[in-house]
This record gives C-alpha cells, sequence and structure tokens, in this order.
C-alpha cells in the first residue's frame, strides 16, 4: 500500500516537474516570438538536426564541425541573446515576464491600430489627403522600393507628420510592414477599372490597383472631403467611420474585436481631433 502510494506520488512530481519545464519554455518562447531571437533559435534547431543526422549516418567531418559548434554554443547563445536576456531579467526582477509575454504580441498589434486611426481621424477633420497600404501574405517591397526608406516603428505621430502638406514624403504612398513604417512617397500601380466613379482621383485608383494585385489593406483620406475609404481584394468602401475602419483593421490584423475595443478606439481618435 505504502509503495503503491509512493508510485503514485512519484509520479505526480514527475508529471509536475515536466508541465512546469514546459510552461516556462512555451513563455519563453511567446517573450522573443517576433524579435530576431526566434531567428536565431530555428538556426540552432537547424544544427541540432544536422548534429542528429550526422551520427546516425556516420558522417564524421559533418559531426566534427556540428560538435565545435554545441561546445561552444552555450557562449554563442549569451552573446547573440543578450538583449532578450536582458530583458527577461529586467521583467522577471519586476514580476511581470509571465504576464506581459502572454500579451505582449496583441498590445503590438493592438497599438499600431489605435496609431492609424488616430492618424486617420487627425487627418480626415484637417482634410489632409493620405494614402496608407498595409503588407498582408503577399510582399509588396516591390513597391515600397519605389519610395524612400522609412524602417521606423509605427506611431500616429510619425505617421501624421509624413502626410502633412509640403514636406518631401507628403506625396505618394506610405507602406506598413509588421508594425514598422517600411516606406513613404511610394508608386502604387493605378487600376484601370471602367467601374471607378470619376470623381474619384489618383489616391483612390492606386488604392484600387494595389488591391487588385496583393492582399493589402490600403486607406485613403480624401483630401478635398476628408472622407476615409479603402480598398481589399478589388472592393472599394467609402466614406467609413472609425468603427468600420477599426473592425477592418482588426481582422486584417488578426485581431478578433470587442465592442468596449471599439469604444475605447473612438474616444481616442475623438481626443485626438
Amino acid at each position: 500500500m505504502l509503495d503503491g502510494g509512493f508510485d503514485i506520488l512519484n509520479l505526480l512530481r514527475i508529471g509536475v516537474d515536466i508541465a512546469l519545464v514546459w510552461y516556462v519554455l512555451y513563455k519563453l518562447i511567446m517573450l522573443i516570438r517576433g524579435t530576431k531571437a526566434i531567428q536565431l533559435l530555428k538556426g540552432i534547431a537547424v544544427v541540432i538536426i544536422v548534429w542528429g543526422v550526422s551520427i546516425l549516418l556516420n558522417l564524421q567531418t559533418i559531426q566534427f564541425f556540428t560538435n565545435q559548434i554545441i561546445s561552444w554554443g552555450l557562449i554563442v547563445i549569451i552573446i547573440l541573446f543578450q538583449p532578450e536576456l536582458r530583458r527577461a531579467l529586467e521583467q522577471l526582477g519586476r514580476g511581470n515576464l509571465f504576464v506581459r509575454s502572454a500579451k505582449s504580441q496583441e498590445e503590438i498589434i493592438q497599438n499600431d491600430i489605435n496609431a492609424i486611426l488616430q492618424s486617420c481621424n487627425y487627418m480626415a477633420k484637417r482634410r489632409i489627403g493620405a494614402l496608407i497600404s498595409i503588407e498582408k501574405e503577399t510582399g509588396i517591397g516591390d513597391y515600397a522600393e519605389t519610395g524612400i526608406p522609412i524602417n521606423g516603428k509605427l506611431s500616429h505621430q510619425l505617421l501624421t507628420n509624413i502626410f502633412t502638406p509640403n514636406t518631401p514624403l507628403h506625396d505618394g504612398a506610405v507602406i506598413i510592414k509588421e508594425g514598422e513604417i517600411s516606406a513613404a512617397a511610394c508608386y502604387l500601380p493605378l487600376s484601370e477599372s471602367p467601374f471607378i466613379s470619376k470623381e474619384l482621383g489618383t489616391r483612390h485608383r492606386a488604392a484600387m490597383g494595389i488591391s487588385e494585385v496583393t492582399d493589402a489593406l490600403t486607406i485613403v483620406v480624401s483630401e478635398e472631403t476628408g472622407a476615409i475609404s479603402f480598398t481589399k481584394n478589388g472592393e472599394l468602401h467609402r466614406e467609413v467611420d472609425q468603427e468600420k475602419l477599426g473592425d477592418m483593421l482588426a481582422t486584417h490584423m488578426s485581431i478578433a474585436p470587442k465592442s468596449s475595443e471599439k469604444k475605447s478606439w473612438k474616444r481616442r481618435t475623438d481626443k485626438d481631433g
């Protein structure tokens, strides 16, 4: 009886041990997700796979090199992962390592959406023309290369400043990729569709053109009326309000819109205006 109970306790202890290790590993992966460290982890995984294959097939030369890499791997990891390790230790010291890592990606996307909404609301009220294209699955790097590289963190101040009239970058489109303003003053392909209203200008035709050849979401702020429109998959949605634009951005950027979030976006954009 005692032996049976002892075995059960051992099994529970082992189960808890394994579960805690996997939990910590999962949280660490969530912490570095979206950073350059994740690419380094993929490289380490490739080295380990090659090392395993070299042992199975007795590839002595490859095994020698992989053994050297693995031997010095700990030092290399400390050097390469220094920013991530420092950030993890700082968060651990503040006691929010696990809480923050679980929400970081969603918070980043939410901040990007808020930045776009605030900027569009500001420019719409002041009738500042704007053309913003957000990359999704289909790469639009070719069009980004036609403009001026920015590679800056997305913020409503930077986005608004780019389109301010009489500044060097206000003409053309801004391309947003993975939470960064990739380039400004970019040329987008103009749509040749005969169904586009004659009253719409070059910005709307460019927005339609890029939506016909990619899956990018493109936002247009009219300089004449201040109305906000967006294009997606060859469709033009005209004069949308902040709530609809927020919903579209949330769907496009993989966040399920919530009613409370809609009101939060509206309050923030109204204050900015």
